[in-house]
């Protein structure tokens, strides 16, 4: 089994990026390159199970996007953007085509390279969202992160008590809480703060409409493409049905029962073997 940490220098074409912008990755197996893509307030270890259970077969890169995990911190957040920079990641990797995955915002990400840059994907899978304009789902999530006293946190449990006053479930706080790191001392601030988050908040609130909107679409995408829905989730709907068809002719979708939005950490086993037929071109889905 081949594993290793990569940094990697890449500055997306049109935009004003510092050079030591980093987009942060993880590259395990051999094989055909698989590239993994996690959602909003996520990192690549959000699909570190997943990424397990694929290595064996492909070559797997699980990506930090963006203002996110730690990769490089930009006032700009679009999926244009977004595209770009794993279009370029793909390009520093020498990877001409690869098998995409992408949960939520990572989805749209995968579906704005499929939709612009057609010839650079064999396949595509989506989970659990759809190539629409979603409202606002994380008001309350973006206010109570940002509402954190940092400069009073002394430990993660000082941090959930203050995040518990915003998100009422515990689970969705453990989640937010793997972006809270310890500073080092060579850093801290003259405050005091013991922590930080380590994802951009303040563009990511900035941008947040950005990230509800659809991918932008030029040509439909023709390749394979396989929709996965957690079947107690609503971010894929019988509505979004013709937008789907209209840009991806070619998709299929599939429900897993007895999960949310979280179907790949709800029912992995499950989820990897749908995704594990799709990319080997199996029928029996």
């Amino acid at each position: 089994m081949l594993m290793y940490w990569l940094l990697n220098i890449v500055i997306p074409d049109g935009e004003d990026l510092p050079m030591s912008a980093i987009l942060n990755h993880r590259i395990t197996g051999e094989g055909a390159p698989l590239i993994l893509m996690h959602g909003v307030f996520g990192a690549q270890e959000n699909l570190g199970a997943i990424a397990r259970k694929f290595h064996t077969q492909w070559q797997v890169h699980a990506l930090d996007l963006r203002n996110h995990g730690s990769s490089f911190h930009t006032d700009t957040m679009d999926y244009p953007s977004m595209a770009g920079d794993v279009i370029a990641y793909m390009d520093a990797q020498g990877i001409d085509k690869a098998c995409l995955l992408g949960h939520s915002m990572g989805g749209k990400v995968a579906m704005q390279i499929a939709l612009h840059a057609p010839e650079r994907v064999e396949k595509l899978i989506v989970a659990d969202i759809a190539p629409v304009t979603y409202k606002a789902r994380h008001d309350a999530i973006l206010e109570g992160m940002m509402r954190v006293d940092l400069a009073s946190v002394r430990s993660r449990r000082d941090a959930d008590k203050q995040l518990a006053e915003f998100v009422e479930t515990p689970g969705v706080r453990q989640f937010l809480l793997m972006n809270l790191e310890r500073i080092p001392n060579e850093e801290k601030p003259e405050d005091g703060s013991v922590y930080r988050w380590r994802l951009n908040l303040e563009a990511i609130d900035a941008c947040y409409a950005n990230l509800a909107a659809a991918p932008e679409a030029g040509a439909p995408f023709e390749g394979p493409v396989l929709f996965l829905k957690g079947a107690d989730s609503a971010y894929i709907q019988e509505k979004h049905r013709d937008e789907i068809t209209r840009l991806f002719p070619n998709a299929q979708l599939r429900i897993i029962e007895g999960t949310g939005h979280w179907l790949h950490a709800e029912k992995t086993d499950v989820f990897v073997e749908l995704c594990e037929k799709f990319l080997k071109g199996q029928d029996d889905l």
